[in-house]
């Protein structure tokens, strides 16, 4: 099938769980010698590195700059009351509007535009010429901006809640249009479908289990791990709250625990603030297996929504026992005390991890239930071959005269 597909970021490299979750669905659509090509508008030019990894993948690739975040042209039209911040940041784009355009002349059987906040500069365009396409919302960014809400010095708190309202607006709008919408969670469908007044499709997150299956935690080591990309309000927060509330009460009972921190965009200022030996700060890695290999659990104590978290799927794959808080699950159909350990109390947290990490038996149970789970409903090549089996068969009941590409979207029920 002839796809073509737009991202408002390079999917390489795997910073954040959602170039994650692109560059795997595309890497099993071209395995199954799908036809694929992909726009993209970006931050940062196109690497040695990107280009290795993405164009064997793909029949085209086709990035466009993306203007710089402070540019005039954005400060100028941030007042502008039909568009959020993310939405001109990422939109406003002539030459990826007419890229588009060009683009569209061509006959498609799938056209796939990820993330509401990028879809402006293709508005238009679909409009004018009918087509059905669908759309792909990994979080509700209105309801996300809450996790940096406090973070923010006071005069700027206003400004975000009139940004999370146009953001409100601009979903309202946005979402009603696609033929098809897609979340990666149920939870994330029922808000989407409550603002869009449509049903919306699920598409879960996945892993890559045969990459992680050969990991056995040390289950000995004392140490925690959490993984995350901290341009995002809710990694930030949820390691301010471990360090600040979480830790102390776990070094109270045992104080050789350690906490390993990896992930893109470490603050440095972090290293200052909390200078304490038993504190890894690892930073971003390409693999985590080997931090992996020398940690005894994965902790993510997350307190805001949106998505499924892949950095969890990642750890279970592993073998990791999981402790984290209901928020750090959304989007999982995981239960409590089978797949993973979880409170969103600071003390019961702090309680978990202290007798889990005395229960070396316990930890490898968790761990293998884990594993198994993510096995059995989240490795991406079952994502793949169910979105593989909608194409078919979509395909197969069109109208041989029908002269449109087809908007495709992957059914899968909530489980």
């Amino acid at each position: 099938m002839r796809i073509l597909w737009t991202l408002p970021y390079l999917p390489w490299p795997t910073t954040s769980g959602s170039k994650t979750r692109q560059y795997h669905l595309l890497r099993e659509l071209a395995q199954r010698g799908h036809r694929i090509t992909l726009l993209v508008q970006s931050k940062v030019p196109l690497g040695d590195a990107a280009r290795t990894a993405l164009e064997p993948l793909l029949e085209r690739l086709i990035v466009l700059p993306r203007r710089a975040l402070h540019s005039p042209l954005n400060l100028l039209a941030s007042p502008i009351i039909d568009y959020p911040m993310r939405a001109i940041i990422h939109g406003l784009a002539p030459a990826l509007r007419h890229q588009f355009e060009q683009l569209l002349d061509e006959p498609w059987d799938v056209i796939q535009i990820e993330h509401s906040y990028s879809f402006q500069p293709f508005e238009k365009a679909l409009q004018a010429r009918g087509l059905p396409y669908m759309l792909s919302e990994h979080t509700l960014e209105s309801v996300m901006g809450a996790a940096c809400h406090d973070r923010l010095p006071l005069w700027l708190r206003p400004l975000n809640a009139f940004d999370r309202w146009r953001y409100r607006r601009w979903e309202q709008r946005v979402l009603r249009q696609p033929t098809e919408v897609v979340a990666v969670s149920p939870h994330d469908a029922e808000l989407i479908s409550q603002i869009s007044g449509r049903p919306v499709d699920v598409v879960v997150n996945g892993v890559d289990c045969d990459y992680f299956e050969q990991v056995r935690p040390a289950t000995h080591s004392q140490r925690l791990l959490f993984v995350g990309n901290f341009e995002y309000g809710a990694n930030l927060e949820a390691i301010e709250w471990a360090l600040e509330e979480i830790l102390p009460q776990v070094w109270q009972s045992n104080p050789a625990v350690r906490l390993a921190i990896a992930g893109h965009a470490l603050p440095a200022s972090w290293k200052l603030h909390w200078n304490d030996p038993r504190i890894e700060w690892i930073g971003y890695r390409p693999d985590l297996r080997e931090l992996q290999r020398r940690s005894a659990l994965f902790f993510a104590p997350l307190r805001y929504a949106g998505g499924s978290k892949v950095k969890i799927l990642e750890a279970m794959a592993a073998g990791l026992p999981v402790i984290t808080t209901s928020k750090g699950v959304s989007g999982l159909a995981v239960n409590n005390g089978e797949h993973y350990l979880g409170s969103d109390d600071s003390g019961q947290l702090a309680l978990q991890i202290t007798q889990l990490l005395n229960q070396p038996w316990r930890m490898c149970q968790l761990g293998e239930s884990g594993r198994q789970f993510t096995r059995q409903r989240h490795d991406w090549s079952v994502v793949a071959q169910q979105l593989e089996n909608v194409h078919t068969r979509l395909t197969q009941t069109l109208p041989s005269t029908a002269p449109a590409p087809t908007a495709v979207i992957l059914r899968r029920s909530a489980k």
